[in-house]
């Protein structure tokens, strides 16, 4: 069977969670492929909130196999404890959870690196979650990377440890000002983990494989959005991690002919944590709203996130960077509460009007929004279960998004529940 990617098409925050756990029911087996716990999927089901941070959000389906594949990097501390969360509350995990022995791990002394490098940036500051992720990531590309295979052969784990350590204390000490780590106390702490975390620990990719030889139709879910991406997002204001649906090969060790069609994530306006530009923000009022009808706040920060109207220009470049074959429209329930809706088509720039995204961020800074206003549906559409009773200005203006976009929407979320959730098409018939 052929494999499917789950991505974002903003700036993350789209409500993949819900719907990678929404179409788990379709699927055998949901890999998770990049990023780390500097990203939050909430899933709702039968009145329970969930938050993962590092589980794929398959994992509440009984009987579906959930990887977390080569391209993350994990701190074990969150993984031990979520799961045990997970188990608490009654999934079990043994024989449906494989983490990969190739996947690196977040070490102490890469959150404090992260914290004192944000604290150098001054004003500049990219406003990262301070989980680690970026300097487990540099490791990883400087070789220093500790991975999962290590800390399950312990006195391996203890080997690399000490020379990595002696080099990090250093930098901490003579560069950062910064408190270094006792040896002796790291090794303790992650002995634990290793002791609670081997017998999930496996060769992901063979795992994988072993689904697709067996015709089985996987599912692959990254992290974060489009926007975000190291090589294709809004740099410097991005994450340490390829985002984009590209990513699932080296992420997951796929090679391309296996990905059949790209879902993409889009929420019915657009948000953003953290620095950096956003043409369709909205400050005052609207953004407020928009932050409050929405609960915009981060799963894994509690920020508040930073709002605004549905961007195409940017849309169109996700759509572009991803080979985008269906949309899954979310949070479309927020804007009942608008009377017009705006939705941006184009950019004023100082060479006159554009309508393709900047590729430098310095020039997307500068852009003034072109907007289409929409009128509202006045009705509550989370009290909507199909595609037919949907009003028409909802409608009409969800067939705005597919024309401009150039992608048909295939769902529309209408609420944070699973049964929230309009099916118009099979997404993983496009």
């Amino acid at each position: 069977m052929p494999g499917y990617v789950v991505v974002g098409m903003q700036w993350g925050d789209e409500g993949k969670g819900k719907i990678v756990d929404y179409l788990t029911e379709q699927v055998d087996m949901v890999v998770r492929h990049q990023g780390g716990n500097n990203a939050g999927h909430t899933v709702v089901a039968g009145g329970h909130t969930t938050i993962l941070h590092l589980l794929p959000s398959g994992i509440l389906h009984p009987g579906r196999v959930c990887v977390i594949g080569n391209g993350t990097v994990l701190d074990p501390a969150v993984l031990v404890n979520e799961i045990e969360g997970v188990a608490e509350a009654g999934h079990q995990l043994e024989g449906r959870l494989f983490i990969s022995d190739c996947a690196h791990i977040i070490m102490p002394y890469h959150k404090r690196c992260e914290g004192a490098q944000e604290r150098f940036r001054g004003n500049a500051k990219i406003g990262t979650t301070g989980r680690g992720i970026g300097p487990a990531y540099a490791d990883k590309a400087d070789r220093l990377g500790i991975r999962f295979g290590d800390l399950i052969d312990f006195e391996c784990f203890k080997t690399k440890l000490e020379k990595v350590l002696a080099y990090k204390n250093a930098l901490l000490q003579d560069v950062l000002n910064e408190e270094p780590f006792n040896f002796q106390d790291v090794v303790d702490e992650y002995a634990r983990y290793a002791e609670r975390l081997r017998p999930f620990v496996a060769d992901g990719v063979s795992i994988v494989h072993d689904a697709l030889r067996s015709n089985r139709r996987i599912m692959f879910e990254g992290a974060q959005g489009a926007m975000l991406d190291i090589d294709h997002g809004t740099f410097p204001y991005v994450t340490s991690s390829t985002t984009v649906a590209g990513g699932v090969c080296a992420g997951a060790g796929v090679g391309p002919s296996v990905v059949k069609g790209v879902v993409a994530i889009v929420k019915a306006y657009t948000t953003r944590v953290g620095a950096g530009p956003f043409p369709t923000e909205e400050i005052g009022e609207v953004g407020e709203r928009l932050r409050n009808e929405g609960q915009e706040f981060g799963a894994t920060t509690g920020r508040p996130r930073r709002c605004g109207w549905l961007d195409l220009v940017q849309l169109r470049r996700a759509v572009l960077l991803n080979g985008a074959t269906t949309i899954v429209l979310t949070k479309a329930d927020v804007l009942s509460a608008f009377d017009v809706i705006r939705i941006c088509t184009g950019y004023e720039s100082e060479e006159g009007r554009i309508e393709m995204f900047p590729s430098q961020t310095s020039e997307l800074e500068r852009v003034t929004p072109v907007y289409e206003e929409w009128p509202g549906w006045g009705v509550d559409l989370a009290e909507c279960t199909s595609w037919d009773e949907l009003p028409p200005n909802a409608k009409a203006y969800f067939q705005r998004i597919e024309e401009l976009a150039g992608v048909p929407v295939s769902i529309v979320s209408v609420g944070p529940g699973r049964e929230q959730t309009i099916l118009r098409s099979d997404p993983f018939s496009h």
